[in-house]
């Protein structure tokens, strides 16, 4: 099953090979379909991809400092959308930090159409076992998860929640608002079409502002929107004077933050497994909430955010 356990004691981070590597090559190089050889472990070139949001580039730099302490060179390109990279993984892409439920979400739209039964619940371990045969198809390996969880989420402003005695989602039924999120919100089950659906919130019109964006929170404190989409771990939403309305029937799948591995490479630089799990080990959904906020609101390089981070602990050597 393509889900793996942590093999080695945490402490034995610090016995990493320290292997000076060549330097990394382009996504988009002449030849995309090259794979570095080099021995099991030890170093070599990897290529980290995934969305490009605060947290993921949080992630994805916590991720570049525990490989390039384990001997690699790192090169790292965050886009725009998943399908986006998913084009580009496995193959150019050997590694992505990666959410349980948008992944198999993912392969099981692409594999088997949009309307196929869905395989993502509120259990992690479950989920991925449902897509065991899609990730073994796809040649991608889901490391161990994290408990920290990062599910899409809705707000409000302080205002609108005490006027109107709205602290969950169950409150809105029957109410009719405009909702800001990412564009491709509207139908899915996780999204509009769950709050229509399950919670029977009219959604009069969504408008296309983004995930967690500026223009999204903006929209939502001038009164545009009344309602907002962004994450369950956004730092920011107290200093905006806005709170998440608590999802109370659950429409959100597992979303726990899980490291996918090229299995190719994996299975040539078995040593990436360990820090990348003493990682997910360490996160909470309490903590990269705190850190989403150092980036977010106190503008905190994410690099510096997460040196720190690992160093705090035990990850990584001042």
């Amino acid at each position: 099953m393509h889900f793996r356990r942590s093999i080695a004691a945490l402490a034995s981070l610090g016995s990493f090979f320290l292997v000076t590597a060549c330097a990394g090559d382009d996504l988009n190089a002449e030849d995309p379909d090259a794979t570095p050889q080099t021995s099991a472990g030890g170093g070599g070139e990897v290529a980290i991809s995934g969305q490009s949001f605060p947290e993921a580039e949080l992630v994805a730099a916590m991720y570049t400092h525990l490989l390039e302490d384990a001997g690699y060179t790192v090169d790292v390109k965050l886009v725009d959308t998943r399908d986006v990279y998913m084009q580009q993984f496995p193959g150019q892409v050997d590694v992505v930090p990666e959410y349980v439920g948008g992944i198999v979400d993912f392969l099981n739209v692409t594999e088997n159409g949009a309307d196929a039964d869905p395989l993502t619940t509120s259990d992690a371990a479950e989920s991925i076992g449902n897509a065991e045969s899609l990730l073994e198809g796809q040649g991608i390996t889901l490391l161990e998860p994290s408990e920290a969880t990062d599910t899409n989420a809705f707000f409000v402003t302080q205002e609108y929640s005490e006027q109107n005695g709205v602290t969950t989602l169950s409150d809105l039924e029957g109410e009719t608002v405009t909702l800001a999120a990412a564009p491709d919100c509207e139908g899915r089950a996780d999204c509009a079409g769950g709050l229509e659906e399950v919670y029977g919130i009219d959604i009069e019109e969504v408008l296309p502002l983004g995930f967690a964006s500026p223009q999204t929170y903006k929209s939502v404190l001038d009164g545009e929107s009344q309602l907002g989409l962004t994450s369950t771990t956004d730092g920011t939403l107290e200093s905006q004077g806005l709170v998440l309305l608590e999802d109370d029937q659950a429409i959100q799948p597992a979303q726990n933050l899980v490291p996918a591995v090229s299995t190719e490479f994996l299975d040539e630089h078995p040593d990436v497994e360990e820090p990348l799990t003493a990682l997910m080990a360490a996160l909470t959904t309490e903590n990269l909430t705190e850190l989403n906020g150092r980036v977010a609101v106190d503008r905190e390089a994410a690099e510096d955010v997460a040196h720190d981070f690992l160093v705090e602990q035990g990850l990584l050597e001042e």
